[in-house]
This record gives C-alpha cells, structure tokens and sequence, in this order.
C-alpha cells in the first residue's frame, strides 16, 4: 500500500528522496513540488488511501478482531459523521529540510531504523528490503522510485556549511 502511495506521489512530480516501512510506521523524505496541495493533504490522502485499502483486506482475510479494535477506536464524535475504523492516528511529523547536514542525519536515522536496538528487523540495514538504503550502498538507482538527494534541484540552493 505504501509503494502504491509512492507511486501516486510520483505521478504528481513529487520525488521519494529516501524511505524505510516498517512494522507499525513509515519514515520518508518526500521532494515535494510546489502545488496547490500542501504536504499535509497528501499525507492525509495517503493515509485514507491505506486506510481503505488495509480495512478491505481485513474484511477478505476476515480478521474481525482487528476490525473490531479499529472500529472500537473511532471517537464518538467521528462516529457522527460517519466514520467506521480509526486506522492510522491522526496527526504525523513532518520535517522542513533546509540543510545539508539536516538531510543526512534524517537520512541515516531512516536507513538504520530496521536495525536499531528497538527493531532488529535485519542483521544489515541495506539489505532490509522496505527501505532505500540498499539503493544508497550500491549506488544504483535504476527502477527503483527513488531520486538520490544529490539530483533534487533543492539541495543548490540549500546551505552545505558544516558546523
């Protein structure tokens, strides 16, 4: 679902700079171009978009305590309005990037993430295979979806001045 999301992004020019999913969130850095719709309506899109999707394969797999839980979770005021399942929470945590040295710690804190003390999800973090680390460590971009951050027409502008 979230490379499907990816994908819409794309369609729309907007460039997956770097990524990693894992089990209960999603780290990214999004180039966003400028339009009319700011960041926070795509990320609420996308989370709508998953949200559909995963309720509709919970149905299929019928898995009813989960979508019972999900259900549970809707407050009684989005209850009104008329809102089924409570997925995703509602707010997320959103970054401006302005600096060199700022994209590549956020960077590195998202390719090492599989790999931290919480999560060892892989021995190697650029071989876990939800994340744009390996496309980083070989290099090679090639049909990947993601735009290495040294092609982002940005990062000219952006201050390289290392503390």
């Amino acid at each position: 679902m979230v490379y499907n999301w990816f994908e819409i992004l794309r369609s729309h020019e907007h460039q997956i700079v770097s990524y990693v999913i894992m089990p209960n969130h999603l780290h990214a850095i999004v180039h966003f171009k400028n339009n009319a719709k700011g960041i926070d309506k795509w990320v609420s899109n996308g989370k709508r978009f998953m949200a559909y999707e995963l309720v509709k394969r919970l149905k299929y797999t019928k898995k009813l305590q989960i979508l019972k839980q999900l259900e549970d979770d809707v407050t009684p005021s989005d209850k009104k309005r008329g809102k089924l399942h409570q997925v995703f929470k509602e707010s997320f945590d959103v970054k401006a990037i302005f600096t060199v040295d700022f994209l590549l710690e956020k960077l590195h804190y998202i390719h090492l993430n599989p790999v931290s003390k919480k999560w060892q999800l892989a021995e190697d973090f650029a071989k876990y295979p939800h994340s744009s680390a390996r496309f980083y460590e070989s290099n090679n971009f090639e049909n990947s979806g993601v735009t290495p951050y040294w092609e982002i027409e940005w990062l000219s502008l952006i201050s390289t001045k290392r503390k």
